[in-house]
C-alpha cells in the first residue's frame, strides 16, 4: 500500500552517507565539533538517530568522513606553472578551507587513519615538488618542514587572540605591567601592535603570519634545491 503524502509536500531526499556527513559538517560549522551528537545529527536530517547507523558505523566514522569531505574541498593544482607558485596557491586554498571550517584542523590532528582523500592530497604535494626538480629526499624534508601548513593551519606557540577582547586602555596597562619583568616580549608586543597604525592589543594578523611563514619556507627550499 502506498504511503500517503500531503498534496504540497516535497518528496523526502533519501538518507545517504554523504548527506549524513554534510549535515554533520553544517552542525560543526555552526556550533563547533563539541555540538555534534548522533541525536542532533538525526534532528538536523529529520530522522531518528538510529537511522544514521544504516549509513555510518559510529561517530568515529562520521568524524573520519567529515575530515575526508573537508580535505576534498581543497583545490588541487592543475600544474602548468612554476612549482613555488603552484604549491603556494594550493596551500592557500587549504587555508581558505580551514577558515571555513574552524573545527577541522583539530580533527585532522586527532585522526589516526590515513584515508584515500588525505593520501591523494599528500601525493599531489609530492608531485608538485617532483615537477619542480626536487629529489625525493628533499621533497621528504620539505614536507616535514612545512608540516601542517600543507593543510592550511599551524600549531601556534602562543595565542594572543585574548588581547582582542580587551580595550586599548586595559591592554596598554597590562603591557606596562609586563615591561619590567619581560622586557623583550613586551617590546615585541608593543612593536607589532603599532603596525599599520593599530592600537595596543590589536594582535597580529593570522593570515599575514601564515603567509610570512609559508613564503619563508618556500624560499629556503628553493635555495636548497638550487644548491643540490
Amino acid at each position: 500500500m502506498a504511503t500517503e503524502t500531503e498534496p504540497n509536500s516535497q518528496p523526502r531526499v533519501p538518507l545517504s552517507r554523504e548527506r549524513v556527513l554534510r549535515a554533520a559538517i553544517v552542525l560543526a560549522d555552526q556550533g563547533g565539533i563539541e555540538s555534534l551528537s548522533m541525536r542532533k545529527l538525526g534532528q538536523e536530517l529529520g530522522v531518528e538517530a538510529m537511522s544514521l547507523y544504516n549509513h555510518v558505523a559510529n561517530k568515529e566514522e562520521i568524524l573520519d568522513g567529515m575530515v575526508d569531505v573537508v580535505v576534498s574541498e581543497i583545490d588541487l593544482s592543475s600544474g602548468g606553472t612554476e612549482w613555488k607558485t603552484t604549491l603556494r596557491r594550493q596551500v592557500l586554498s587549504a587555508r581558505e578551507v580551514m577558515v571555513r571550517h574552524p573545527w577541522a584542523s583539530g580533527m585532522i590532528e586527532s585522526r589516526t587513519n590515513i584515508t584515500q582523500p588525505m593520501m591523494r592530497y599528500m601525493d599531489s604535494i609530492v608531485g608538485i615538488f617532483r615537477d619542480g626538480g626536487f629529489s625525493l629526499d628533499l621533497a621528504h624534508h620539505a614536507m616535514h618542514a612545512l608540516g601542517s601548513r600543507l593543510l592550511g593551519f599551524v600549531q601556534e606557540l602562543f595565542d594572543d587572540s585574548d588581547a582582542l577582547d580587551e580595550s586599548p586602555e586595559v591592554a596598554a596597562l597590562m603591557l606596562q605591567q609586563m615591561t619590567e619583568e619581560y622586557p623583550h616580549i613586551s617590546a615585541m608586543m608593543l612593536e607589532i601592535s603599532h603596525d599599520d597604525d593599530s592600537t595596543v592589543g590589536q594582535g597580529c594578523d593570522d593570515y599575514v603570519e601564515f603567509v610570512f611563514g609559508l613564503d619563508l619556507i618556500l624560499d629556503g627550499l628553493e635555495r636548497l634545491r638550487d644548491s643540490a
